[in-house]
């Protein structure tokens, strides 16, 4: 490819605004390996992830192959969104290192045409791709993945318990306005279920703070949500009314007692999706109900998994510019095998660190943005400094 000036060629396509021949040219080189990375990785990936699992469950279990290809097909998004940063980083080595293994990016660079400005095709490649990622991650990824669950557990008769068994902790606050004008958060009351078997609650015992101090505990063997009263109907306990002196004032028992409680105890025992059948929404709402049940190590990975839901799509930038610069670099002796090479090592290396900065933010050693975006921070780094150095 030649150019005759330092301003590349442009055309018009359907009124959009002029596009270099340059441009096309190179994302003619970028499309194809993108596709081909997509179709391995994917394929790879759901294979090892899903389908000998699911070959597993046909021959022992006696799943039924119509069922396997169902949930097969359920979890390939999942596979597909991991195969976009991959499919990025093997597209951009791939076309860049044939370029320059060709002399072309030599050539565009005695026209003028400097490094930074050959790039751009790869950075708006890793830029769709980036939104790509994200809108299957939130759109299609997690109901796919929910489905596929309550087809395999339903068909195998294996489906887990609907709610949390033991030990159920809900916290409710309530505003209180200080003399300096600002508000904080006080307990109003404290809420704790030894057992939950999917229709009451057992063994409950709840202490009301709603006033100045201990007002009211109210302790019962069992309680189920009244749904068409949208209230509690606790059975055979006893309610004690707490002087300020600590003291009991009244005792009352009682075989069926209402009381106007939040529903949030119930939602917080029942089931929740996995992790990765929630989008970013849905994960929020938990995590909210999670901090009003103080369970510190669930909450602290509930946020590291969402920080890593923003973070995912942006591995497709950091990959896609890495590999770009590397291409760039590599001289007219490497093949596609040596590209597709580098391209395993490098995604091995950021997951690698992906999973390590997650698991220490889960310990809560490091901030959660910290433990998700880390690797993402030094893939864009690593991609800045090769640029940096190629174009010199």
């Amino acid at each position: 490819m030649t150019a005759s000036s330092s301003k590349t060629p442009r055309f018009s396509w359907g009124g959009l605004p002029g596009i270099s021949v340059m441009d096309r040219y190179i994302a003619t080189e970028l499309i194809l390996p993108f596709l081909f990375g997509v179709g391995a990785f994917s394929s790879l990936g759901v294979s090892v992830g899903a389908l000998f699992d699911l070959i597993r469950q046909v021959t022992e279990s006696g799943l039924a192959a119509s069922i396997a290809a169902q949930v097969f097909l359920l979890k390939f998004p999942e596979f597909v969104v991991y195969a976009f940063p991959m499919s990025t980083l093997l597209a951009n080595l791939m076309a860049y290192s044939r370029l320059s293994s060709d002399s072309e990016l030599t050539a565009l660079k005695a026209c003028g045409i400097s490094l930074y400005r050959m790039l751009v095709p790869a950075l708006a490649l890793c830029l769709v791709v980036t939104g790509l990622t994200f809108a299957f991650n939130e759109l299609i990824v997690p109901k796919a993945n929910y489905q596929a669950t309550q087809i395999l557990e339903k068909a195998l008769n294996e489906e887990k318990p609907s709610f949390q068994e033991q030990n159920i902790l809900y916290q409710e606050y309530k505003k209180i306005e200080q003399p300096n004008g600002e508000s904080i958060d006080q307990m109003s009351r404290l809420f704790y279920a030894k057992r939950f078997d999917g229709q009451k609650m057992q063994g409950l015992t709840i202490l009301d703070f709603s006033q100045e101090g201990l007002s009211q505990i109210v302790s019962a063997k069992s309680a189920a949500w009244n749904g068409d009263k949208n209230i509690w109907d606790f059975f055979d306990g006893t309610i004690y009314v707490v002087a300020a002196d600590g003291s009991y004032r009244n005792i009352v028992t009682f075989k069926n007692q209402q009381l106007q409680l939040p529903r949030e105890p119930l939602d917080l025992a029942s089931k929740r999706r996995d992790y990765d059948e929630m989008n970013i929404a849905q994960a929020q709402e938990y995590l909210t109900l999670l901090k009003k049940g103080g369970n510190e190590d669930k909450i602290q990975k509930l946020k590291v998994r969402i920080q890593q839901k923003y973070a995912l799509p942006f591995v497709c930038l950091s990959f896609g510019l890495v590999g770009a610069a590397l291409g760039a670099k590599l001289s007219r002796r490497t093949g596609r095998a040596t590209g597709f090479a580098i391209s395993i090592i490098i995604i091995f290396a950021y997951y690698l660190l992906a999973f390590i900065s997650g698991a220490i933010a889960q310990r809560g050693l490091i901030p959660p943005f910290l433990g998700a975006w880390m690797p993402n921070f030094f893939g864009l780094s690593a991609a800045a400094l090769l640029i940096f150095r190629s174009s010199r």
